[in-house]
């Protein structure tokens, strides 16, 4: 069989980024009957895709904005998408402490109007434009899963107790959380599995149009591929501006605005599961979220960044930032000390001449380009929690290009291991762990958590942990690993503990070296 792209064989489409755009696309796309293929140059959710909040969210801030059809397109997809992948995102409260001193950012739409019609407000949040914002929140997307906002008196709660006393009422509202990695590999294996062609570390040279067809040079580990195809997606990210002017050489009057976004990761800092939304003397707000079982993850920043091939860093001031920001409200500080790991990503937002990264646009922006041949969709900006509709959005611009496309597909399917009640999670786990005895409680919630109703096709016919190979630490075995080498694209050992699960927060250098010389020799 000749694959799609190879011989005389073009592609329907040639995906250019592995992150969540590219991959839901290739989801949907091949899930409609097309022929795809995608090419990332590195790992999977190896830049913005695995740097996120981790949170599918309506956006609260966007009503600030007046980004109305974002906030109401994200708070829709909020369930659609828990339907489908319950073990990778599950419903989690928020806290919204107030106080009456609390100011708006000053260049925020909201607040020019509330200056110009209360200006003895001078900048305040209000209680009641709070709880207006929340009762919008509540209701603009529906909710049949998601409970709504309650007020929260924080004297003597176990919510209030990590607080500053200063504090004394809250809101509590609901969104979702989503294991961001997890999430994009998942859609890379359903894609495959509707027939696309996933080729990682794989990096595209360079894309010329022969007629009406794309021509795309690759080098895969240092050998040249070229794969044809009817249409070019340019999914790249960060690197969306550099396809345009040095890839595939079109003129291109739109831009993107490189925005990084970092975050801190401590100890626990506090003894329940729900999350703070803490808002800031200069207008920003930020996260506070239990993570990884004994962890907080705090985040994030707004900073521009100039160029995409530079790795996103916490920068010292960053961290500074985020932790002073954070004791304003905690009652026991932290410092630099507490923090146990630091990540930052890139969003490549759409350039809509915004003043500051903060309030540039979250939504997407979607550009077909066919002047001179073949067409070529260019994708900017978009969100983690919208990204099938990004992608709904996507085939619906190229439909025009491929009549008797059909219909859409994907909203409420379950992703790999997802097919099971949005609340399943514990009797998945009490299950696997009365049939491998072996499996600790950690142990056994990572596994339904990473791969749900699949777990057990991870473990096998294993009758102790010694029949799971050999023993990298933190419940990390050879069969594990080699599930994620041959059925996620893992190639070496920052893939596996930094993607496709977090237990790089749990292993030492030594150990993450043995890790990478093991895979490095089955391959």
């Amino acid at each position: 069989m000749t694959l799609p792209g190879k011989g005389t064989t073009p592609a329907d489409l040639f995906i250019i980024g592995g992150g969540i755009n590219g991959c839901g696309i290739a989801r949907d796309a091949a899930g409609r009957g097309m022929s795809v293929v995608l090419a990332e140059m590195n790992d999977l959710a190896s830049a913005t895709s695995s740097a996120s909040t981790k949170l599918f969210h309506g956006g609260l801030r966007y009503l600030e904005y007046f980004e109305v059809r974002l906030g109401h397109e994200a708070l829709v997809e909020r369930e659609v998408l828990l339907k489908a992948m319950p073990h990778i995102s599950w419903p989690m409260r928020f806290v919204l402490p107030y106080h009456r001193n609390m100011r708006f950012e000053g260049e925020t739409p909201t607040s020019r109007l509330l200056n110009i019609f209360m200006p003895w407000m001078r900048g305040r949040r209000p209680a009641w434009l709070i709880r207006l914002g929340l009762f919008l929140y509540d209701n603009l997307g529906g909710r049949a899963i998601l409970p709504g906002t309650t007020t929260l008196d924080l004297r003597g709660s176990v919510e209030g107790a990590p607080l500053d006393t200063r504090f004394e009422r809250a809101y509590e509202y609901s969104d979702c959380w989503v294991e961001d990695a997890r999430l994009v590999v998942l859609n890379a294996r359903d894609a495959a599995a509707h027939g696309a062609e996933i080729l990682v570390r794989t990096k595209v040279i360079s894309a010329e149009r022969i007629g009406e067809l794309w021509e795309v040079t690759l080098d895969q580990g240092g050998e040249t591929r070229v794969v044809r195809a009817r249409m070019l997606i340019n999914a790249a990210g960060p690197w969306v501006g550099d396809v345009i002017q040095n890839k595939v050489h079109i003129n291109s009057q739109e831009g993107v605005r490189l925005v990084r976004g970092s975050h801190i990761v401590t100890r626990r800092l506090y003894d329940h599961d729900k999350c703070y939304f803490f808002q800031g003397t200069d207008g920003r707000i930020i996260f506070a979220i239990p993570y990884e079982t004994d962890f907080t993850l705090i985040g994030t920043t707004d900073s521009e960044h100039r160029d995409p091939d530079e790795k996103p860093v916490c920068t010292e001031a960053e961290r500074d930032y985020l932790i002073g920001f954070a004791n304003q409200y905690f009652k026991h500080d932290i410092s630099a000390g507490d923090v146990v790991w630091s990540y930052s990503g890139v969003r490549p937002l759409y350039d809509d001449g915004a003043s500051s990264a903060t309030a540039a646009t979250r939504d997407y922006t979607l550009k077909v380009d066919d002047i001179g041949g073949a067409p070529v969709l260019n994708i900017f900006g978009g969100k983690i929690t919208t990204y099938r509709r990004l992608a709904e959005s996507a085939l619906d611009r190229i439909a025009p290009y491929f009549p008797g496309l059909a219909p859409k597909w994907t909203a409420g399917v379950a992703l790999p291991g997802g097919d099971f009640a949005y609340d399943g999670v514990p009797a998945l786990i009490a299950g696997l762990q009365a049939d491998y005895a072996f499996l600790t409680p950690f142990w056994a919630k990572r596994l339904v958590r990473a791969y749900g109703t699949e777990a057990r096709l991870v473990l096998g016919d294993a009758g102790t942990a010694g029949d799971l190979g050999e023993d990298f630490g933190a419940t990390l075995t050879a069969r594990e690993v080699t599930w994620l080498m041959t059925r996620e694209y893992a190639r070496r050992a920052e893939d596996v503990v930094w993607r496709r699960n977090k237990l790089g927060l749990r292993l030492d250098a030594s150990q993450v070296t043995r890790l990478d010389a093991w895979m490095l020799a089955q391959q």
